[in-house]
């Protein structure tokens, strides 16, 4: 039986990156262009085979990436759905820099450069790579909350389910980014020798620290709670209506640390988030967006009440703010001027409502006015004079 002989080939540089080491040697062995690769090496300068190095992973990086680019644009263009374009819009970027950036990783042992350099320039490639794969998995976060925004879209009339999945997506976005930072961080700072034995150094004391950071963080972590707990709880919503100190307004924004609500004038009233857990607040949209609006008007006691409540149902089965739930006109209250009326009707939700309500009260108006106009509310005065005649007639026959 013959002995077997294997043939061990060596780089022609040395090597830091462990796994692309063995690629490259495996590569070499099997490969028939190895030596064709490294007589090129030989006969060009240093400086040059580098450079050509450098180039074709770049070139390499923005290839592959702009097939893929490519293969998601001719969905796009062949589909009516959203989820290509928005992998497109938010991949875009940070392909970029993830593929030329993990083209370049695999090239680097192919450089001619001196040990020191070649381990510099690995850590180097090694932190962007780990920075542009952070920034693509926030991307592919971003992209999940696109998809869900699609399902759950808040412009069909009864979003009440839209606004509870979008709330909670809002923040389980934002935790998972601070996760993917914090996490990408941490494995950039540990691929330090430094780090690692300062961090060994500072367990000895983790007690003490983790006392002072808790009180010092008493605030941030305060509010990052109140965000957990709205967001699971949730007393307040995406687009919810609410009545917070005195302002109406819809929810706009909702973060780990305030709350943005839209006022109906266009400005903007921001809250801690942990104004919502400790203080109370209306929420006109916590069930359903439906709501019931009044109208309040005073009139004579003569007034014909039948007559106005005819009115009122005709003009609200003429419009269409109306939700056709309730419509009545009651006799609320009994002053001594006059009598209250309370026109009460219902709307799909607060904004239909407060127009229903405008509308209602003008044509009311219009109509006491024109077909009622003595029935507004009088003023009687019984003078003493009235009394006079009587009293001189009295005298005259006693």
């Amino acid at each position: 039986m013959r002995p077997i002989v294997t043939e061990t080939k060596t780089l022609p540089v040395p090597c830091t990156n462990k796994f692309a080491e063995i690629l490259l040697l495996n590569w070499a062995t099997y490969n028939p262009m190895d030596g064709q690769l490294q007589a090129w090496s030989h006969q060009l300068q240093p400086w040059a085979w580098n450079l050509i190095i450098v180039g074709c992973a770049i070139i390499l990086g923005f290839v592959v990436k702009f097939i893929i680019t490519g293969i998601l644009h001719f969905y796009k263009n062949t589909t009516d759905y959203s989820l290509f374009r928005s992998i497109i819009s938010h991949l875009s970027k940070p392909l970029n820099y993830f593929v030329p950036l993990l083209a370049l990783n695999f090239m680097v042992p192919l450089l001619l450069l001196s040990k020191p350099f070649a381990t510099g320039l690995d850590r180097t490639t090694d932190i962007l790579i780990v920075i542009a794969f952070a920034a693509l998995l926030i991307s592919t976060v971003k992209i999940f909350e696109d998809y869900v925004y699609h399902l759950y879209d808040l412009t069909i009339a009864d979003n009440l389910v839209s606004r509870k999945v979008r709330t909670q997506v809002v923040f389980i976005r934002k935790v998972i980014i601070i996760l993917i930072v914090v996490v990408s961080l941490a494995i950039i700072l540990l691929s330090f020798n430094s780090v690692r034995k300062l961090g060994a150094g500072l367990l000895t004391g983790v007690g003490i620290g983790g006392i002072i950071l808790g009180i010092a963080a008493q605030k941030p972590l305060g509010n990052l709670l109140a965000g957990l707990q709205i967001a699971f709880t949730q007393p307040i919503r995406i687009d919810d209506v609410l009545v917070v100190e005195g302002e109406w307004g819809r929810v706009e924004e909702i973060t780990l640390t305030y709350v943005v609500l839209a006022i109906w004038d266009q400005r903007r009233l921001v809250l801690p988030i942990t104004y919502f857990t400790e203080k109370p607040f209306q929420n006109w949209t916590r069930t359903t967006s439906q709501i019931l609006g009044t109208v309040f008007f005073y009139v004579d006691y003569t007034f014909p009440v039948d007559g106005i409540r005819a009115e009122l149902d005709r003009l609200l089965k003429s419009s269409k703010l109306w939700d056709k739930r309730v419509g009545i006109l009651q006799v609320t209250d009994w002053k001594p001027d006059v009598i209250e009326l309370r026109a009460l009707m219902s709307a799909s939700n607060s904004s239909d409502a407060f127009d229903l309500r405008c509308y209602v009260r003008e044509n009311l108006l219009k109509y006491i006015t024109a077909h009622m106009p003595q029935s507004l509310p009088q003023k009687r005065y019984r003078g003493v004079e009235d009394d006079q005649p009587s009293s001189a007639n009295e005298n005259q026959h006693g």
